[in-house]
This record gives C-alpha cells, structure tokens and sequence, in this order.
C-alpha cells in the first residue's frame, strides 16, 4: 500500500546571509555618510566650540572680549525725518555702512507720571533705534523723534567677540544664517547617526550604549528642568 507524505518546502538558506549582507551595505552606506556630514561639518563645528568654551566660561573666568566703545553725535542736516525708513537711509549713507540696517525697533510714544505746568500730560516721543554693522564691529543709533541730532554709538570687537558674535549670528546675512542651519543639521544627523553605528556594530552588548544614552539625556533634561524651574 502506497503512503503519500506532503514535504513542506525547505525555506531558503541564504536568507540569513541576505539579511547581513543587507545590514553590511547599511552600515557601509551609514558610515559613509557619517564621515562626509562630519567633514563637511569640521571647521564650522571647530569654530562654534572654541567661540561656545568662551562664552560658556567668560563671566566665571572673567575672560576678556576687547570692546572698545565710541559715542558721537550726528546733527541731522534739514528737516526731521518723518519715518524711520526715511532716517535709516540718511544714516546708512552718513556712517558710511555697505548695508540696510540689520534691525530697527520703534518704541511708541507713551505718557509720562508727570505733567507740564499748564496741566497737560508730558508725553514721552517715538524713539528709534537702529543697528548696523557686523561680527567685527557693531553701530547702533537712536534717535527720539523732533530732535535735531542722533546718538551713535560704535563698539569695535577684539577676536574674542567677533568669535562670539559670529556664534550668535549678530549683524550676519542671510547666507551665514543658512550655512550655520547646515551645521545645525549635520550635528542632528551625526548624533542620530553615530547612536545608529553604534547599535550595529555593537549588538552583543546594546544595553551598555543605551544606558549611557539615557544617562546623558536624563542629566540634560535635569539640568534644564533645574535652571527654568529653580
């Protein structure tokens, strides 16, 4: 008497290595790219260190930022200005900037707790403030709306404070904003990443990076938490 048996079929014995293969071209691919956005990162990130060591340490070890500031008086020449667009070019052409300034705040005008010997409430005028200038020196204006003259006050930087300034983007274009955002980026990335790397390359033993992940996030989360809540 004939026995018919049904074989189940034999799964594929390459599927194993097919995963690490796989998992081989990722991490190449992963390393790869961890290496360029480093690359492309290095000078910028060498920068952005030694300007955020000083300005981490500078008020602990009184650490010096050579400014030197220059106050002048600029006589307005004819009528006041009406509007601050209308004063902004005025200055940008008396002080001699290549550019618009990079900023301008209008505080209106407001009552003041005193009045005039007739009764009437001492108002406080418009006063306007201009900024120019860059990393390397910054010239900021202000001028109270009717009066015939301008304040100006002009700090030159020493290294240190440019270095700072360009860290904090003080008086930078728009160009240096997008490139410092690519920094920015690659640091996401290259954290993201190298916790990646590590995992792959270190499966035996995962609960050692992970808790040192979580050892940093915790702290930072406490320190945060203690600065805004303390």
């Amino acid at each position: 008497m004939e026995r018919h048996v049904n074989h189940a079929p034999a799964m594929p014995m390459a599927t194993a290595p097919a995963r690490a293969t796989r998992s081989m071209q990722i991490l190449f691919w992963l390393r790869r790219t961890h290496g360029w956005f480093g690359l492309w990162g290095a000078v910028l990130g060498l920068l952005f260190g030694i300007a955020g060591i000083w300005l981490n340490h500078r008020a602990i070890m009184k650490l010096p930022m050579a400014q030197e500031r220059v106050n002048a008086q600029v006589t307005l020449l004819g009528a006041a200005p009406n509007t601050p667009s209308e004063l902004a070019k005025w200055l940008q052409a008396e002080l001699r900037q290549d550019r618009e300034p990079n900023s301008v705040r209008i505080e209106p005008a407001r009552k003041l707790a005193w009045t005039h010997r007739d009764g009437s409430a001492a108002m406080q005028p418009e006063h306007w403030i201009f900024t120019f200038g860059g990393p390397d020196a910054i010239v900021q204006a202000d001028y109270w709306r009717g009066n015939g003259t301008v304040n100006v006050v002009t700090t030159h930087n020493g290294l240190a404070a440019t270095l700072a300034n360009l860290h904090k983007g003080v008086g930078m274009s728009a160009p240096w904003i997008l490139l410092v955002d690519t920094l920015a980026g690659c640091i996401i990335f290259l954290s993201l990443s190298g916790v990646a790397i590590w995992l792959m390359t270190n499966r035996r033993r995962p609960r050692t990076g992970l808790a040192i992940l979580g050892t940093s996030v915790l702290a930072t989360c406490t320190l945060v938490a203690w600065r805004l809540l303390g």
